[in-house]
């Protein structure tokens, strides 16, 4: 193809590459040169035209990307017709798409004018989604280095999955509580459906090898395409508990570990034709991670192998572990012990207490808020920082003498989150870590935060803890510095659930063995039946 000023009257046949406007005269660009236009330009008193003039080769650029697409499109992959120089490709069903990297490489570096693109290879793709793109830069490429592209078949494909009958194993150990378990099988079902696959079977057995070993061989002997390991305990070791049974009863374990983060303790193996996943512990997670870069071709029927996991280490850095461990401080200077503030939320409208402000409400003659800020600082928190909004001034007079630092928060009809904003964002950059309280829990001890505190270590992964009683977490929760930002990403009336669910395994658990955890005033009628009073 030529390109560039030509005469007028050499334009004829040319496409328009720059617009043309001009006495009146306006040519847009893309627009083809024919006898009528030469002769507005004329009119127009324009002596050159920049265009793009076809070579006696060149095909044009609809039909040379309806060609090439029509060419590279493999099974499962249907093509748009072209336009403007571009062919779509959409995948025509669920499933994986697999790509031929060299192939594709080879046709980008055909010609300037030939450019291929494609979703990453195995991605996990709908009905309907697009997955590729063939667009020709100019208005034309030349008809040899398209005949070279249309000679490269089937680069993209789109796997349909074909496992859908998935059973779940899941070892126990003393302290695993049930919910957890039960959130791992929502997790796992809702990252099946996409696949049109089910768990039509869940086990639970004694983390040990005899158990998962029996539980292996009773699964594989029904009619299932893939088994999944969630254990209690993270896979260590080739010897480890997972992959020992795996072997034990008669299977083999292809590979152990991958340079993906999260998910590097992943166990693939194969028991008969079934395969087994020993999970990770992020796979607990919805986030995606490892195991579903694994799972999903696993589901559709492709091979994963010891090559395949070893080369996902470039771009296998997903996103900042939370639960990875900060780096080690040298031997010969002892680390700098956490610096732990106190966030006191105390600026909601009490609209379950009927109008009075509960904060307000006395017990034992105390105001709820000042019960909840003497506990902090009885427990010894760096400092505190107590988030007004509702009657501000009301509840800063009942705790003026306490030396705690103030922070009104004007958005706080909006709901909690905007409250916990207000308070992350008013804490000195020199703060490892602070603890949430509520100012309608006035039964937290000073020793119960201080259990909370003791248990905040960064170093072995444990970014945030939490106080647990009669199995359920309660308040209020401890969260490292490495939680601000996504704490800062919470909307509406909630706190902090959802960032603790997507990170199981940066979280601690302290039972503190109280129902004062779970014990708010929310109606006059608990505040009553604890004897307390109602502020006037």
């Amino acid at each position: 193809m030529r390109f560039g000023p030509v005469a007028v009257d050499q334009a004829l046949g040319g496409v328009v590459a720059h617009a043309v406007k001009s006495n009146g005269l306006v040519l847009k660009k893309g627009t083809r040169i024919g006898r009528a236009e030469i002769a507005a330009l004329h009119a127009a008193g324009i002596a050159s035209v920049t265009v793009a003039l076809a070579e006696p080769d060149d095909v044009a650029e609809d039909e040379a990307a309806a060609r090439i697409a029509a060419a590279v499109g493999g099974r499962g992959v249907r093509v748009d017709p072209a336009f403007t120089g571009r062919a779509n490709l959409f995948a025509e069903h669920a499933g994986v798409l697999v790509v031929d990297r060299p192939g594709i490489d080879q046709v980008n570096r055909l010609d300037d004018a030939i450019t291929f693109a494609t979703l990453p290879a195995f991605a996990a793709v709908e009905p309907g989604e697009m997955v590729a793109t063939v667009k020709i830069i100019p208005y034309a490429a030349p008809g040899a280095a398209v005949a070279r592209a249309v000679e490269a078949r089937s680069l993209v494909r789109v796997a349909p999955f074909v496992r859908r009958r998935i059973v779940v194993i899941s070892t126990l150990l003393p302290g695993l509580a049930d919910k957890v378990v039960e959130k791992t099988l929502r997790v796992t079902e809702e990252r099946l459906k996409p696949a049109g696959a089910a768990i039509v079977a869940e086990r639970r057995v004694a983390h040990e090898a005899g158990a998962l070993q029996a539980a292996l061989a009773a699964s594989v002997a029904e009619d299932v395409d893939l088994v999944l390991v969630f254990g209690a305990s993270a896979i260590a070791d080739r010897r480890d508990v997972i992959p020992a049974a795996l072997e034990q009863a008669g299977g083999e374990i292809e590979h152990l570990g991958m340079p993906v983060d999260p998910g590097n303790l992943l166990m693939v193996g194969r028991l008969g034709e079934v395969p087994v996943l020993g999970a990770p512990g992020c796979a607990r997670s919805p986030k995606e991670n490892g195991f579903d870069w694994v799972l999903t071709r696993l589901l559709a029927g492709l091979p994963v192998t010891k090559a395949d996991i070893t080369g996902m280490g470039v771009g296998g850095l997903l996103m900042e572990i939370i639960s990875r461990p900060q780096p080690r401080e040298g031997e010969a200077e002892a680390p700098r012990a956490p610096r732990i503030a106190g966030l006191l939320l105390a600026a909601g409208r009490s609209t379950r207490m009927g109008g009075p402000n509960k904060l307000l409400a006395t017990l034992e003659g105390t105001p709820l808020v000042r019960h909840a800020a003497k506990a902090g600082l009885a427990a010894g928190l760096a400092e505190i920082v107590v988030v007004t909004g509702h009657q501000s001034d009301a509840v800063e007079a009942s705790l003026d003498d306490l030396g705690v630092r103030f922070v009104h928060n004007p958005d706080f009809a909006e709901g909690l989150s905007t409250s916990l904003k207000a308070g992350l964002a008013a804490l000195g950059p020199d703060v490892d870590a602070v603890v949430v309280m509520l100012g309608d829990m006035p039964r937290i001890a000073p020793e119960l935060i201080g259990r909370l505190v003791g248990a905040f270590a960064p170093a072995e992964g444990h970014h945030a803890v939490v106080p647990i009683a009669l199995g359920r977490r309660g308040n209020p929760v401890l969260w490292g510095r490495r939680f601000f930002a996504e704490l800062g990403k919470v909307t509406g009336d909630q706190g902090g659930r959802a960032v603790l669910v997507a990170n199981p395994d940066a979280i601690a658990e302290v039972d503190v063995g109280t129902d004062s955890v779970h014990l708010d005033f929310d109606t006059p009628e608990a505040l009553a039946a604890a004897g307390g009073e109602i502020a006037r």
